[in-house]
C-alpha cells in the first residue's frame, strides 16, 4: 500500500501525464478541429505554463498552509513544464516550420512573441539539468540563484502567451492573476523573514 507522500506523487504524475495522453487519442482519432496543429501547439504550450505555476505555487501554499507536503510535487511539476514546453517547441519546429532551423531563426527576428517563448524555453534547459537532488547539493548556494530564474521564465511564458492571444484575454488574465498571487504571497514571506533578522 501506497504512504500518502507516495500516492500524492502518482495522483501529480496521473494528472499530469493525462493531458497529452489525451492528444494523443484525439489526434489519433482526428477529433482535434479543423486546424489539429494549432490545437497541439496551443495545449501543449497552455500546459507548459500550468504546470510552472503548479511548480511555482507549492512554496506559497506550504507558507500559507503549513503543508509541507506539497512540496514533494514541486520538482515534478517543473519537470512536467519542461516536458510539455519540449512538445511545444517540437510540433512548432516539425509541423510549421518543416524542421528548418533557417525558418526559426527568422521566426526569431520577425516575430517578438516567439522570441520570448524560445528564451523561457532555454531557460528550463539548465533548471532541468540541474533539478536532482546530487546537482543541488553538488552546486549549494549557487544552485538556488541558477533557480531563481523561474521567476523570469514565467514572466517570459506569459508575455508569449499575452502577445500570441488576438481575441479573447480571459484565459491568460486567470494564469496572469494565478501568477501575481503566487509571487505576492512570495515577496510578503521574504519580506516577512527579512524583517525578522
Amino acid at each position: 500500500m501506497l504512504r500518502a507522500p507516495g500516492l500524492l506523487k502518482a495522483f501529480t504524475f496521473i494528472s499530469l501525464l493525462a493531458p497529452v495522453l489525451v492528444l494523443v487519442f484525439n489526434f489519433a482519432n482526428r477529433q482535434l478541429g479543423a486546424n489539429p496543429v494549432e490545437t497541439l501547439t496551443h495545449e501543449t504550450g497552455q500546459w507548459a505554463f500550468i504546470c510552472l505555476l503548479i511548480s511555482l505555487s507549492c512554496t506559497p501554499i506550504k507558507d500559507v498552509s503549513g503543508i509541507k507536503k506539497i512540496m514533494r510535487i514541486r520538482r515534478m511539476s517543473g519537470l512536467f513544464s519542461f516536458f510539455y514546453a519540449c512538445l511545444h517547441f517540437a510540433i512548432y519546429w516539425v509541423f510549421d516550420q518543416s524542421l528548418s532551423l533557417e525558418y526559426v531563426w527568422d521566426d526569431l527576428k520577425d516575430r517578438p512573441y516567439i522570441t520570448l517563448g524560445f528564451s523561457a524555453w532555454l531557460l528550463l534547459i539548465p533548471l532541468t539539468i540541474t533539478s536532482t537532488k546530487k546537482m543541488r547539493q553538488r552546486m549549494g548556494r549557487a544552485w538556488l540563484t541558477l533557480h531563481k530564474l523561474v521567476y523570469l521564465i514565467a514572466l517570459l511564458a506569459l508575455a508569449h502567451y499575452i502577445w500570441l492571444i488576438r481575441a479573447d484575454y480571459s484565459e491568460v488574465l486567470l494564469f496572469a492573476l494565478w501568477l501575481t498571487a503566487t509571487l505576492a504571497i512570495r515577496a510578503y514571506f521574504w519580506i516577512k523573514n527579512a524583517f525578522r533578522h
